[in-house]
């Protein structure tokens, strides 16, 4: 197992090459560029002054200037060496400078990184706490009232993207009912709030994105528990552990239900890149700063380096989480067994 589990590892650094150098060519040929944006609003701003604009981007950099912008920015360079030149800043923790902000990218990750922490942890302890008690009693009362109506919800909670729930939330309950903040992580007045008064704040902030965060994962969880502990229940192995004596909650309890969790276990892992991604989406509509908010900005402005540094970091996550579900299954599955 141990021989499986250190390929796994080493079969990250090729997989991780090949999914930034991709978007890392993707970025080079893609127009609008850093250098691009910034002539557009250096001509805006002209523009907004009342003087006379030419269309020609030369009255507004020279040539020499444009040069120069482009090897600040290393976009004078082919794209292996460019590349190679950004894979070795990476091994030293460097992610460059954003070319919107002018800050260490890497700063910028690390400040927005206890915000999506934050959501992360809370939908991962939220979906499988509700998710998997579910799934058991709607595979125990499979074709009942209880079992029919939750799935209807389910699905079309599962059926609505996040973030058509997100803007109905927020018209519902934030702009109509006025029971909760439209917006952002904490409120203005956060910083002048006692600590238990804070923790109301940041609560009452987190309701609707949560529950956007949590629906997606939260059908996929409670249909896969659901249906395979109806697959594990009709087993042979049931029936036996039955004849011999036990009840059928003893059985579900003692062998069905560690089985049924099989599946469950192996999803585990995918859930550690959300812990920092989070959701581009989610987190505009709710103008929450964190990691897919800076994440949306960077693409949206052509700030590349940004985006190659959180591509970094949430590509190594994913692959270590897949790492993890793996450990997972051989935990909860002792026939498992991975080759040496």
């Amino acid at each position: 197992m141990q021989a499986y589990f250190f390929r796994r590892l080493l079969l990250i650094i090729p997989t991780f090459i090949g999914v930034t150098l991709l978007v890392f060519a993707m970025t080079r040929f893609v127009p609008g560029g850093p250098v691009e944006r910034m002539i557009a609003q250096m001509q805006q701003q002209t523009q907004d002054g009342g003087r006379a604009v030419n269309s020609q981007i030369s009255q507004t950099l020279s040539q020499d200037q444009i040069d120069e912008l482009n090897a600040f920015y290393g976009l004078d360079k082919p794209v292996i060496e460019a590349y190679w030149d950004w894979l070795n800043r990476l091994v030293r923790l460097d992610l460059g400078e954003s070319s919107r902000y002018y800050e260490p990218v890497w700063d910028m990750i690390v400040e927005r990184l206890p915000i999506s922490l934050f959501y992360g942890f809370w939908t991962f302890i939220i979906s499988y706490l509700v998710s998997i008690p579910l799934g058991v009693l709607k595979a125990l009362k499979h074709g009942g009232k209880m079992d029919n109506v939750s799935s209807v919800m389910i699905f079309t909670g599962y059926a609505l993207p996040n973030y058509v729930v997100a803007v109905l939330l927020i018209s519902i309950f934030s702009f109509q009912l006025e029971w909760l903040p439209m917006g952002g992580f904490v409120g203005d007045d956060f910083d002048y709030l006692d600590f238990w008064d804070k923790v109301w704040n940041i609560t009452q902030h987190a309701v609707l994105p949560m529950i956007c965060y949590v629906i997606g994962d939260f059908a996929i969880l409670t249909m896969t528990m659901k249906n395979s502990l109806l697959e594990n229940l009709a087993a042979d192995y049931v029936k036996t552990a039955m004849a011999k004596g036990l009840s059928f909650k003893q059985a579900v309890t003692r062998h069905a239900f560690r089985n049924s969790v099989i599946p469950i276990a192996s999803h585990l892992g995918n859930v550690v890149s959300v812990f920092v991604a989070g959701s581009f989406l989610i987190e505009v509509v709710f103008d929450i700063d964190g990691i897919g908010l800076l994440g949306y900005d960077a693409l949206m402005e052509r700030d590349y380096p940004v985006v190659m540094g959180i591509l970094a970091v949430s590509s190594i996550l994913l692959m270590l989480g897949n790492i993890l579900s793996d450990l997972c299954v051989a935990l909860v599955d002792p026939r498992v067994k991975f080759g040496a």
